[in-house]
């Protein structure tokens, strides 16, 4: 089991989704996780702290969330790749992290797997209620990239997936799974390394006294050294110039948060990742993502059996959200169904997006089980009657 140094355990596995996460990121490259015991996200660095050692990798327990969420920035500017692990209340605490991670543009990754709340709430039971936390959780502006899994094997996949992302555009990637992806065992294929595809991050190879760490191209994303190999670096939370150094301006400010905001914004067609099944003919849209993908499907079979015409579009890429699809299907069809384990979030997004053109229905859960599938049928019916 260990013996790859590679960390890649090529083969079919039998596993839940936290192992499939953590199998996927060390097939990435992660070498450093930081993290705090917390439901229902421990699974992840159990499997961490056991395959470490024996790849070459760091793990630490820290004191708290706090502590595990700058741990992983630190080890990202030694030229490492990171990661952290947590849920619920702990997610909290790493918000003014998550917004220095962004103005740092640091590369790492943050995994929550999402339960009930708010606070303790149910520890050990499934929710979608961080999604609109993991885009405006903390102040100011920026923009991070979020995934969303619904499968072991995606937790496996799409991990890789998010460490690509961090390193390609100096930014965190959140990966927002559920209590119930991250328990739920199933199948899941590891490839050879050889075949998984892995972005490695850009380093500068330039004269020394030539480089500034926040002196973006064409692309607005500036190329990273390693602390400690004799390059000049200050890392600031506070606005700073190309060099990393303070400047307290307004110019300063415009100039570094629209750089901070545009370099995914107008790579968004990039990044936005969904799928879709059944929308040509659709007159209703479910929108799903995670748990609530699944369960949609039997209520959306139901209702295509009975002649109704509905179809599926489920977001892997939570964030940026798909605001060009959304609109176009806003353009042609009745109604879009949300079905949501949290008494409203993304379900916002969708009806700005509609923009009026299109009914959106909300298909509530306040957490500690998923849907039933014929909540998510009545809304589906209700969605093609008049107004």
């Amino acid at each position: 089991m260990h013996a790859d140094p590679t960390g890649v355990l090529a083969g079919a596995h039998f596993m839940d989704g936290d192992h499939a996460c953590s199998e996927g990121a060390m097939a990435a490259g992660c070498r450093f996780v930081a993290g705090y015991p917390i439901t229902p996200s421990t699974e992840v660095v159990e499997r961490i702290a056991e395959r470490f050692p024996y790849i070459g990798g760091i793990f630490i327990q820290m004191e708290d969330e706090i502590a595990s969420s700058i741990a992983i920035q630190g080890a990202a500017w030694g030229g490492i790749k990171a990661m952290t692990v947590t849920s619920g209340p702990g997610f909290s605490l790493m918000m003014e992290h998550i917004g220095l991670a962004a103005i740092t543009e640091t590369p790492c990754v943050f995994v929550d797997v999402q339960r009930a709340g708010p606070s303790t709430g149910l520890p050990t039971m499934p929710a979608q209620g961080d999604m609109m936390q993991a885009r405006w959780g903390s102040h100011g502006d920026y923009e991070i990239i979020a995934l969303s899994p619904n499968s072991p094997q995606e937790c496996f996949d799409l991990t890789i997936q998010a460490f690509n992302l961090s390193e390609k555009y100096r930014v965190p990637v959140l990966f927002m799974m559920d209590e119930c992806v991250g328990h739920m065992i199933e199948r899941v294929v590891i490839p050879p390394a050889e075949e998984i595809e892995i972005v490695e991050r850009r380093m500068y190879g330039g004269p020394k006294e030539g480089y500034q760490p926040f002196e973006a191209g064409r692309d607005l994303v500036p190329l990273m050294v390693k602390a400690g190999d004799g390059y000049r670096i200050h890392v600031t939370g506070l606005t700073h110039d190309e060099r990393g150094y303070p400047n307290m301006s307004v110019g300063a400010q415009a100039k570094l948060v629209q750089r901070l905001v545009d370099k995914i914004r107008l790579h968004a067609d990039e990044i936005v990742q969904f799928q879709e099944h059944d929308v040509d003919d659709a007159d209703v849209v479910v929108v799903t993502y995670g748990i609530t993908s699944r369960t949609a499907i039997p209520a959306i079979e139901q209702a295509r059996a009975k002649g109704m015409k509905v179809g599926h579009l489920r977001l892997v890429v939570v964030w940026p959200f798909p605001e060009k699809r959304i609109r176009a299907l806003a353009d042609r069809v009745k109604a879009f169904v949300v079905p949501e384990i949290n008494l409203g979030q993304m379900v916002y997004e969708v009806e700005r997006c509609a923009a009026g053109k299109s009914k959106v229905i909300l298909v509530p859960h306040g957490g500690g089980t998923v849907h039933q599938p014929k909540d998510i049928y009545t809304a589906i019916e209700k969605s093609l009657r008049g107004k």
